[in-house]
């Protein structure tokens, strides 16, 4: 018969070893391709909630910091001005029901308007407050189908339980709010776990999910 031609020596190592470079170029290539994508984008990103401390702020310097495309939008956060908005643009009523219902409203134009324009609606809740505002922003950015983000103590988890099994994060602190942006936006982990040197892969804490991936 023909004789088959000689294959040099190293053959099937070179062509494996060609076929990984070229799976990890094209791995790359999907890395970036996806990361330019997400980048172009600008995420709007609703802030709502107590406006009693300075976690707004925080996660505004964390974005900054880390360069984030990211527009931040909130309701009107000065108290007086929210309550008397309506009073002071249309006149003033006799009632505080009257009085609480033309400035809700008016405040109503801003918050539904920017909470459907949102890509993100984070909620916030303290420990002093009783947050009626925020349960209401989250419920309403459940209803249209929005990704929520919740803020607040763990020692309050309880109370917001039905609130959080609609979020698609809870969070204990802005810096965790921050660090979930950046991850969906750019896919970037924080250099430490949150449980830092406890921390455990899946794979190795509760095995491998598919066994012939």
């Amino acid at each position: 018969g023909t004789p088959q031609p000689q294959r040099q020596p190293g053959f099937e190592e070179y062509r494996m070893s060609t076929m990984i470079t070229a799976a990890a170029t094209a791995s790359r290539t999907l890395k970036r391709c996806l990361s330019s994508s997400a980048g172009a984008k600008v995420w709007q990103v609703y802030l709502s909630g107590e406006i009693h401390s300075d976690w707004r702020e925080v996660i505004a310097a964390g974005i900054q910091k880390k360069d984030l495309p990211v527009q931040l939008t909130s309701p009107n956060t000065s108290h007086e001005d929210s309550d008397d908005c309506g009073a002071i643009i249309l006149g003033m009523e006799e009632k505080r029901t009257n009085w609480d219902k033309i400035g809700a409203n008016m405040n109503n134009i801003r918050t539904k308007t920017l909470i459907k324009d949102a890509d993100v609606v984070v909620v916030r809740f303290g420990e002093k407050y009783r947050q009626w505002n925020a349960a209401f922003d989250a419920g309403y950015a459940a209803a249209l189908g929005k990704s929520i983000i919740t803020l607040h103590p763990p020692k309050i988890s309880h109370m917001l339980k039905e609130v959080n099994a609609s979020a698609s994060a809870v969070c204990e602190d802005p810096e965790q709010v921050v660090d979930t942006l950046a991850y969906v936006i750019r896919g970037e982990l924080p250099e430490a776990p949150r449980d830092g040197k406890e921390f455990v892969p899946i794979a190795d804490r509760l095995g491998a999910g598919n066994p012939n991936p």
